[in-house]
C-alpha cells in the first residue's frame, strides 16, 4: 500500500513513468489524496467532461449522447456570417439549430454563453468562415460549425475541478475572447487573428496568475516531458506553461513575466496554486495580460480550442457570488460616419431582474436601453459606459470600446490605449491603488488620469509601445481613495492632430 500525496517540492519527476496512462493515473491519485494500490487494483477512471462536441455542415444531422446519458436528435439548418466591410473580418455568425423539435438560433463565441432548449443547453463555439482569412489549426474545424451540449440543468464543468484562473476582478480590463477579431498594431492587415483562447487584461508585474485546475505540469518555458513532444498541442516558449488535467485537457498560459520555480515539467500543481505572475512576454502585442487557452481533442480528430468563456464565467460566478454583472463586451470597428449598435443585453443578475440600463457616451450625451444605436462622426476610441441597475438597488458598470478609423487613411489604426489597476479586489478606503497606462500608435502628449473622485487630474507617459517588450513601457501612478464608492476612472491621450483614445476602469472601493 502506497500513499501518494500532492506536492510543490522537492520535485516529484515522471522520468519512471513510460506512458501517458500512468501520468493520468498519477495525476487521479493526487486529485483524490488517497491510499491506493497500483498492483492488482483497478485502473482509475479520469474526469469525463460533461461537455460534448459534434461538428456539422448545413442540413447534416446526427445523434448526441450526453453526459447524463440521454440522446436529442441535432440538425444544422442555416449559417449567416456577417463580415465587416473594413477588413472582411467576420463579426458575428449565426447558426439555426434544431434540436429534437425545436428551433434555436445562436451566435458563435462573441461572449455568448451557452443556452437553454428542450433537454439541453447548447453553444457554437466556431463557423468555418473564420478559417477563410484565419487560422483553421487553432480550432481542428473541417466542417462547417461547431455545437456543444450539455443536459438542460447541468453545470458546465464537474463542479469543484475548474476555477478563474487570475487573482483579480471580473473583467477588470481589457479583454479579447473567442472569436473576437483582434484590430491592433500598426497597419491593418487582409489576414486575421481571430482570437482564439482568452486574453484577459491585467496589471504587469503584479496580478497573479494561478492553476484553474488540478494538473501535471507539461512543460515550463521551452522544458517540455518527452511524452508530450508530439502529437500534441504543446508549443512551449520562455514565457509559456502547459498543464493538463484528468479530462485529458491541455492548458496553455502565456505572457507570464515571471514562471514560479517550482512549476517544472513533471511535477504536479494543486488547483489554486500560483503558476507566475502575470506580464506581456512573448507574442503578447506589448499590452499586459494572461493568454489562457484550453486544447483538447476535436471531433474532427485534431487537437483544437476548447472555448473557454462560458466555463471561467461558471467558475468566476461560483468563486465570487456577484450580485450583478455589466457586459457591454465585444469590440466595435468601423469608420468615420458609420454606426454600430452597442449592447449590454448579455449583462447578468444573480436575482434575474436588471431594472435599467442607462449608457453616458464620451461625448457626455446619455441614452437608456439594453441596446443603442449610434453614430461616430470622428476617428478615435471611444470608451462608452454603460450602468446597470437590478431591482434592489445594486449597480455595476462596464465600458463598450469602439475603434473608429479615419475614412480617408483605412490602412493604418487609430492611436489606442490600455490602462489596468491593481488590487481590484477588496480595496479599501485609504489603501493606495496601483495604475498602469500604455498607448499604442502614438508618442505625442501625455495619458491624462481623472480619477472619478474630485481630486485634480494626473499626467503621465507612456512609451507609446515603441518598444512592446520593454520593461517599462507602462507609466504608473498611485491614487488613494477617501471615500467607499464606485469610481470610473477615466485617462486619455490625444495624438497632434487631435485624434483620441479614452479608456475606463470601474474601481469599488469598501469602507475602511
Amino acid at each position: 500500500m502506497y500513499t501518494y500525496q500532492l506536492i510543490e517540492s522537492p520535485a516529484m519527476t515522471m522520468s519512471h513513468l513510460r506512458s501517458v496512462r500512468y501520468l493520468m493515473i498519477l495525476t487521479f491519485l493526487c486529485f483524490c489524496n488517497c491510499n491506493i494500490t497500483l498492483e492488482g487494483s483497478e485502473e482509475p477512471s479520469t474526469i469525463e467532461p460533461i461537455v460534448r462536441v459534434v461538428d456539422l455542415n448545413v442540413g447534416e444531422s446526427t445523434t448526441v449522447t450526453l453526459s447524463n446519458g440521454e440522446q436529442v436528435q441535432v440538425k444544422l439548418l442555416d449559417l449567416n456570417e456577417k463580415r465587416d466591410p473594413i477588413r472582411q473580418a467576420v463579426r458575428s455568425a449565426i447558426v439555426t439549430v434544431q434540436v429534437d423539435d425545436e428551433k434555436i438560433a445562436l451566435e458563435s463565441g462573441m461572449y455568448n454563453l451557452p443556452r437553454k432548449t428542450g433537454r439541453v443547453q447548447i453553444d457554437c463555439s466556431i463557423t468555418k468562415g473564420y478559417n477563410s482569412n484565419g487560422t483553421p489549426a487553432f480550432w481542428g474545424l473541417d466542417k462547417e460549425a461547431r455545437l456543444r451540449f450539455w443536459p438542460a440543468d447541468s453545470p458546465l464543468l464537474k463542479p469543484g475541478s475548474f476555477i478563474y484562473p487570475v487573482n483579480q476582478r471580473w473583467f477588470a480590463t481589457r479583454t479579447w475572447f473567442d472569436n473576437e477579431p483582434v484590430d491592433g498594431g500598426k497597419k491593418i492587415l487582409p489576414k486575421i487573428y481571430y482570437h482564439s483562447g482568452l486574453d484577459i487584461g491585467g496589471a504587469e508585474k503584479l496580478t497573479k496568475v494561478i492553476a484553474a485546475t488540478d494538473a501535471v505540469v507539461v512543460s515550463s518555458g521551452t522544458d517540455v516531458l518527452e511524452e508530450h513532444c508530439q502529437d500534441t498541442p504543446v508549443a512551449p516558449r520562455y514565457d509559456v506553461v502547459y498543464l493538463m488535467d484528468a479530462r485529458g485537457w491541455y492548458y496553455r498560459y502565456s505572457h507570464l513575466h515571471k514562471i514560479n520555480d517550482h512549476i517544472r515539467p513533471g511535477r504536479l500543481i494543486k488547483q489554486g496554486k500560483e503558476i507566475g505572475i502575470l506580464g506581456k512576454k512573448g507574442a503578447s502585442g506589448g499590452w499586459s495580460h494572461l493568454h489562457f487557452e484550453i486544447k483538447s481533442r476535436q471531433p474532427s480528430g485534431k487537437w483544437g480550442t476548447q472555448a473557454g468563456y462560458a466555463f471561467l464565467w461558471e467558475a468566476y460566478r461560483n468563486q465570487y457570488q456577484p450580485k450583478l454583472v455589466a457586459n457591454s463586451r465585444r469590440k466595435h470597428f468601423l469608420k468615420a460616419g458609420d454606426s454600430t449598435t452597442l449592447k449590454g443585453s448579455q449583462s447578468y443578475s444573480k436575482t434575474g431582474g436588471i431594472q435599467s440600463f442607462e449608457w453616458t457616451f464620451t461625448d457626455g450625451t446619455t441614452a437608456s436601453g439594453a441596446e443603442v444605436k449610434r453614430t461616430y462622426h470622428q476617428p478615435g476610441v471611444f470608451s462608452e459606459i454603460l450602468k446597470v441597475t437590478d431591482q434592489q438597488g445594486h449597480v455595476d458598470y462596464d465600458f463598450a470600446e469602439v475603434h473608429v478609423l479615419d475614412p480617408k487613411n483605412l490602412e493604418k489604426y487609430v492611436p489606442r490605449i490600455h490602462a489596468v489597476y491593481w488590487p481590484s479586489l477588496q480595496n479599501r478606503v485609504g489603501d493606495p491603488i496601483i495604475f498602469k497606462v500604455r498607448s499604442f500608435g502614438n508618442t505625442a502628449g501625455n495619458e491624462v488620469w481623472d480619477f472619478g473622485d474630485g481630486s485634480p487630474s494626473v499626467s503621465v507617459k507612456s512609451d507609446g509601445n515603441v518598444k512592446p517588450l520593454d520593461e517599462n513601457g507602462y507609466a504608473v501612478t498611485k491614487h488613494t481613495y477617501k471615500r467607499a464608492g464606485d469610481y470610473l476612472v477615466k485617462v486619455q491621450r490625444s495624438r497632434k492632430d487631435g485624434v483620441t483614445a479614452v479608456t475606463h476602469l470601474h474601481v469599488r472601493v469598501e469602507p475602511e
